[in-house]
């Protein structure tokens, strides 16, 4: 399906979200749709992603960020690095709209798209930055920073440390979790969790890899 059927969408996303057990209400829904045809326009210009296909949007990445949401119920301040089109970054601000989440990309084009989905769903929860995560000096640090197929473990770490408030931790959103990347780790730190979650509708593999100070 190369074109937008919004009512079918709409379906597909009512029953991944019945099935990961979220409470999300209509506005919530109506504004995770908006955002993936926002996504499905801008792709068509700027290769935000290399899914083509809005049905499979849906199942690869608004559900396949939706399954990660409930291990941010209890975040304050989140950094999504290296957002790219807002996965998982979107997905979180919207679904847990008490929550301040920003997004990093050093690729101009995604964060000028994430401003444009910020403005249009009124998202006053998101903050934008077009830069090095290496160089970001945020005004208060993060209590989780994440991150979804962006680097190997020891580099998304190394790099972004700093961001991290005291007694805060990672959450890396991986297909498979290759025991090679955790043993890569800095001393300093240690994988706390492997976290495996199922996707609806999605047969692959998927965790979520918490990372934290070792004592």
């Amino acid at each position: 399906m190369k074109f937008f059927d919004r009512p079918a969408l709409a379906q597909i996303l009512a029953n991944g979200i019945k099935e990961l057990q979220l409470n999300l209400n209509d506005k919530q829904q109506e504004q995770l749709l908006d955002y993936l045809a926002l996504l499905f326009k801008w792709n068509a210009v700027y290769n935000l992603t290399s899914v083509r296909d809005p049905m499979q949007m849906m199942t690869h990445h608004v559900l396949d960020s939706l399954a990660a949401v409930s291990a941010f119920a209890d975040a304050h301040n989140v950094l999504d690095v290296g957002a790219g089109g807002g996965l998982p970054g979107m997905v979180l601000a919207i679904s847990l709209p008490q929550t301040k989440v920003s997004m990093i990309d050093t690729v101009h084009k995604k964060t000028a798209f994430l401003t444009q989905v910020k403005a249009e769903l009124g998202l006053a929860n998101v903050t934008v930055y077009t830069m090095k995560v290496q160089d970001l000096q945020p005004p208060q640090k993060f209590d989780v920073v994440t991150s979804r197929a962006f680097a190997d473990l020891s580099d998304f770490v190394n790099w972004s440390g700093h961001v991290l408030a005291e007694g805060g931790r990672f959450i890396a959103l991986k297909g498979t979790a290759p025991p090679e990347e955790q043993e890569r780790l800095p001393a300093e730190w240690k994988v706390s969790e492997l976290r495996p979650i199922t996707v609806p509708g999605l047969q692959a593999e998927r965790h979520l890899v918490f990372i934290q100070k070792s004592e």
